[in-house]
């Protein structure tokens, strides 16, 4: 199954996909959009074009577990892919993953302009990659 996957974000969302067998998730852009009506339609238009038959948008929850008003956001985000493309859409804990895409970039000694513009797609593409583990060791969606 193609996954899509989403770090929503209030200025830049990162955007991964998984191929066909589910064993790799990639990076597949970082939209810059401000507005989030705009955001949401350019993303699910992305996932649709993707052929995708899943996205997956993370959740920031605090380091709590608890929901704050970021993970709201995103909550209403998902719901809003999920009416405009017609897809299931997961919600799936994203705690630490710019933390670390941050690290792998620094790994990779990706810096200045060119971190800020992949950082995003990095970190929608450790969530994917999360969800991936998951699907593989549970076999069932959460």
């Amino acid at each position: 199954m193609i996954i899509f996957g989403v770090d929503f974000g209030d200025t830049r969302t990162g955007w991964a996909v998984c191929d066909r067998s589910e064993m790799m998730a990639s990076p597949a852009g970082v939209l810059t959009e401000k507005n989030f009506l705009h955001c949401a339609e350019k993303t699910a238009e992305a996932a649709l074009n993707a052929h995708a038959e899943m996205i997956v948008v993370g959740h920031p929850k605090n380091m709590d577990g608890s929901c704050g008003e970021r993970a709201q956001k995103c909550e209403d985000f998902a719901h809003m892919l999920e009416e405009k493309t017609g897809l299931p859409v997961i919600l799936w804990d994203e705690r630490c993953t710019t933390v670390s895409a941050h690290n792998f970039l620094n790994v990779t000694n990706t810096r200045g302009k060119k971190r800020k513009a992949v950082v995003d797609a990095v970190a929608a593409t450790i969530i994917l990659e999360s969800y991936l583990a998951y699907r593989k060791n549970k076999g069932a969606n959460p």
